[in-house]
């Protein structure tokens, strides 16, 4: 596995201040998608343990409010055996420390029917995540007003509430008054 890049003062993929890794390698192929270079499963750097020990070190500290996983696509066959060391980490050593996904994938349809293959795998992945952004992007859909999603047909989604419930239940909190956005469910 490799992935493109990691950012350790990220604002935009996530409340507050977070790590993000964008991993590499993506099927789904989003038209006009932000992140093109990261489709190819060779681009990047290498994932290893070292990088495993990096994020878990810059995720630490207090002012850091969470992870973000994205990409690239996190839950292609070839990145998820990688993800899973990374995800159980970030859970036994800094448990209040929420962590996103951005996929391309549809919860319902896919993740929790295993669709993309490795239904166990996928599972423990899903256990481990607190908010998933789900849904490919597109461009007919896009809406700059949109708050952590590029279109609307994207959700962002409260994991543990949707795996016990079967169904995507999206996220609500304090957060999205914050940002002064009104309504998470704008443009839906």
């Amino acid at each position: 596995m490799n992935y493109a890049t990691i950012k350790k003062f990220d604002i935009a993929n996530g409340p507050g201040v977070r790590v993000s890794l964008f991993v590499s390698g993506c099927r789904h192929y989003c038209k006009n998608c932000f992140n093109k270079e990261a489709w190819d499963f060779n681009y990047g750097k290498p994932f290893d343990e070292a990088v495993i020990e990096e994020i878990v070190k810059a995720v630490k500290p207090s002012h850091i409010n969470g992870f973000t996983l994205l990409g690239g696509e996190p839950f292609e066959p070839e990145n998820r055996i990688g993800l899973l060391p990374l995800l159980r980490r970030l859970k036994k050593e800094i448990p209040q420390k929420e962590i996103w996904c951005f996929t391309g994938f549809d919860f319902e349809k896919d993740l929790l029917n295993g669709n993309p293959g490795d239904k166990k795998t996928i599972d423990e992945m899903l256990s481990l995540i607190d908010v998933l952004v789900d849904g490919k992007f597109v461009e007919e859909l896009k809406s700059p007003a949109l708050i952590f999603r590029g279109s609307s047909n994207q959700r962002i989604i409260d994991v543990k509430t949707s795996i016990k419930s079967q169904k995507a239940v999206w996220l609500e909190g304090n957060w999205v008054r914050k940002m002064g956005t009104g309504d998470i469910h704008d443009g839906m």
